[in-house]
């Protein structure tokens, strides 16, 4: 790894996962995943989990082949355009329209294989799963599991 920095995610949470990053949302936090865990301090943080290969399967990309990207210390930036130019071929108009499509998204709350899980983390914190999306869930978990809802800095 050279010149790269990564989070500590046992002290502090990645980025949001509405934040973008080439207009893909997901991509950053998915980044600040992948740097803890290759750095060691990824904690309860996984890279490559089911939230990530949604990314890689809308992209046709290898979790794998990202990980060997990432670990060579390119920047975000350099990261996003491997993304892009990797993989099956997404217009900038293809992109925003999957990135947006997360806003709306409560299927977590009606699909028979998640629904149950994604019923009992909502409880958690106290949030409807019929008007929670995975994205709200996870933001809200961030925040309680670190206090704060500050993203810490690298």
């Amino acid at each position: 790894m050279t010149n790269m920095q990564a989070k500590d995610l046992t002290k502090c949470a990645p980025r949001s996962p509405k934040d973008r990053l080439a207009g893909f949302a997901i991509l950053p936090r998915c980044i600040d995943k992948c740097r803890a865990v290759l750095a060691g301090t990824n904690g309860e943080y996984n890279f490559d989990c089911g939230l990530d290969n949604r990314l890689f399967k809308f992209k046709g990309i290898v979790a794998a082949d990202l990980k060997d990207y990432i670990a060579q210390g390119h920047t975000d930036e350099e990261i996003a355009d491997w993304v892009k130019n990797h993989g099956t071929p997404k217009t900038d108009d293809e992109i925003a329209a999957w990135s947006e499509a997360f806003k709306t998204d409560y299927s977590y709350s009606t699909n028979p294989e998640q629904k149950d899980w994604f019923t009992g983390v909502c409880a958690k914190h106290g949030l409807d799963p019929a008007k929670t999306t995975l994205f709200e869930y996870l933001e809200a978990d961030d925040k309680a599991s670190f206090n704060t809802g500050e993203n810490c800095p690298i």
